[in-house]
């Protein structure tokens, strides 16, 4: 499962606060039993609490590329790892690890964000752009990994789970009355709404570039029908099968 988390600063804020970052890792551990690690630089904190499924022995993460300069925390499985990682050593990438997570950097490296496009899996990520000072978040498309942020005091928050985000005790804790509205009616909260005023999730589908302060969320796959009455006459199971 595991648990991802971390601090940016914006518009010039002070460095992150290691302590912050652990406080937020803790509230995740149940999410990452076997391990756990933390980045920090002047601008960027990334935390990760580990469940150990691929690379048991070199998949610890926050993980880099090899100068330092692409960092991720990621929890979620790409299932086409083994193929993008030959793709991408033909590139002449370099890999260290075994592991789908070191393909995801190298991934971001080679393509920029059109990489999501191109991952098979479930996840939610961060990467962290030393060189650009960029923040990148994605989620997969079907939203089965929850990816939350919100913004206080010139800081980016990112959360695996909201009650990591209440680690900083600046986050405010206000009801959102659509956001209840929405459990009330559908069982649970519709991207991006949270139950908390102020506090996002992440659309299935989607990511998000954090840079100079400003937050840009964009699509990389969207689902699509075809009109009522001019679809292919299919069989139900044949429908079924391309679902």
């Amino acid at each position: 499962m595991c648990g991802i988390c971390g601090i940016v600063s914006l518009n010039g804020g002070p460095p992150p606060e290691v302590d912050l970052l652990t406080h937020m890792m803790r509230r995740l551990r149940h999410r990452g039993p076997d391990s756990s690690g933390y980045y920090r630089d002047k601008q960027a904190c990334l935390g990760h609490t580990r469940l150990a499924i691929i690379d048991l022995e070199t998949g610890a993460q926050p993980l880099s590329n090899e100068d330092e300069t692409v960092w991720i925390t990621f929890n979620g499985e790409i299932f086409n790892y083994v193929e993008l990682a030959s793709e991408l050593s033909n590139q002449g990438h370099i890999f260290t690890t075994k592991s789908d997570t070191e393909v995801i950097v190298h991934a971001y490296e080679e393509w920029g964000t059109s990489c999501f496009e191109r991952f098979n899996g479930q996840w939610a990520m961060a990467l962290w752009d030393r060189r650009k000072g960029r923040l990148v978040i994605s989620r997969d498309r079907q939203g089965i990994r929850p990816l939350y942020y919100t913004v206080c005091r010139d800081r980016f928050l990112f959360a695996s789970e909201i009650k990591a985000l209440f680690a900083d005790k600046s986050v405010d804790r206000r009801l959102d009355p659509a956001g209840l509205a929405h459990i009330f009616s559908f069982w649970s909260p519709v991207a991006p709404k949270t139950a908390f005023e102020g506090i996002e999730e992440l659309r299935p589908g989607h990511f998000a570039v954090i840079e100079n302060g400003h937050i840009e969320s964009k699509p990389y796959w969207s689902i699509s029908f075809s009109h009522a009455g001019s679809e292919d006459p299919l069989s139900e199971e044949e429908n079924a099968d391309l679902f």
